[in-house]
Formats: C-alpha cells, structure tokens, sequence
C-alpha cells in the first residue's frame, strides 16, 4: 500500500509542473486566438508577436516619442489612472527596461547577533530623498507568489553576490529549491 502512494506521489510530481505548464500557455495561446479570431490555432501567438514588435518599432521612432510622453504625462495626472499606470510602468521597468532593478543580488545579514540571511535585489543604493546615507533600499521577493517586501538595511550588513539576478530571483521564488 505504502508503495502505491509513492508511486502516486512521485506520479504527481512528474506531472503536476507539466500539466500545469501546459495549461498555463495553451491558455494563453486560447486568450490570444480569441483577441484575434482569425480561425487558425496559434496564429494570434504569432500576431501578437507582430504586433508587439512593430508598436516597439514605431514606438522608437524620433516623431512618435513626443506623442508617447505626452500621453504618459496625461495619464500620470489622472487621479486613479496614474497610481495603476506608474505602479504598472514601474514594474516592467524594473524588469525588463533600460533601467532594471533588480540587477543587483544580495545577501543581507538580517541581524548584528544573529547568522540569519536574507536573498535579495539593492533597488536604491542613494536614499538621500529621505536624509539616510548608511541603508539601502533591498527588495525581497516572497517565494512561490509575485510579492515582496522592502527593507532599508544598514550597508555593512549588505553582501553583493557575483551572480545572475534571474538565477537568484528563481532560487528565492522557488523557496531555494532550485540550484544557484
């Protein structure tokens, strides 16, 4: 009996990740199709792909970035259209813009008596906009969920990792199940 539940479980194991990876992209590939309705599976994937890339091509363009400074300054005066479009905006930036966030990896001694640490990303390193010089800002992400935490922490409790950011941010996400 013990072995029938070992097998379940290690059955389970192999795939619950897949199954749900599956999903988790055919239902995008579905969402995309539908947006799209052109008959043919995939193809609003494929559209969308397009899509993304001429905006990001046009969006470069010396005549039409006026026209995107403009609209982002309409929006950011906009009572509660500006809280979602700055916290929105701030977040692809950080991850994937000109000025990511969370390129530096951390390692922060949570406690002068302690051997406790933390993993996490400096957001800030200058927190002169609020009269502190010896803390920096570091971002701690929750594992298993897309939520974190902010710390400003004494500088000499900080240690700067000589690694990948996306290979920590998938060790501290992953609950440190996955290799560094």
């Amino acid at each position: 009996m013990r072995s029938l539940i070992r097998y379940f479980l290690k059955g389970l194991l192999i795939i619950a990740p897949i199954a749900i990876t599956f999903f988790i992209v055919i239902g995008i590939i579905d969402w995309l199709d539908s947006m799209f309705d052109l008959g043919i599976p995939g193809l609003g994937i494929l559209m969308m792909v397009v899509l993304l890339t001429l905006v990001g091509f046009i969006g470069s363009s010396f005549f039409v970035k006026p026209f995107l400074i403009l609209t982002e300054r309409i929006l950011q005066k906009v009572p509660l259209i500006s809280i979602i479009y700055s916290s929105i905006k701030d977040l692809f930036d950080a991850f994937v813009g000109d000025n990511q966030k969370f390129n530096k990896p951390v390692m922060v001694k949570m406690t002068e008596d302690s051997e406790n640490y933390k993993l996490g990303f400096v957001t800030q390193e200058a927190l002169l906009q609020l009269n502190i010089e010896d803390k920096v800002a570091v971002y701690f992400p929750h594992s298993y969920n897309f939520s974190g935490e902010l710390f400003l922490v004494p500088i000499r409790n900080v240690t700067y990792l000589d690694l990948p950011s996306s290979e920590v941010m998938k060790f501290i996400v992953s609950g440190g199940v996955s290799k560094l």
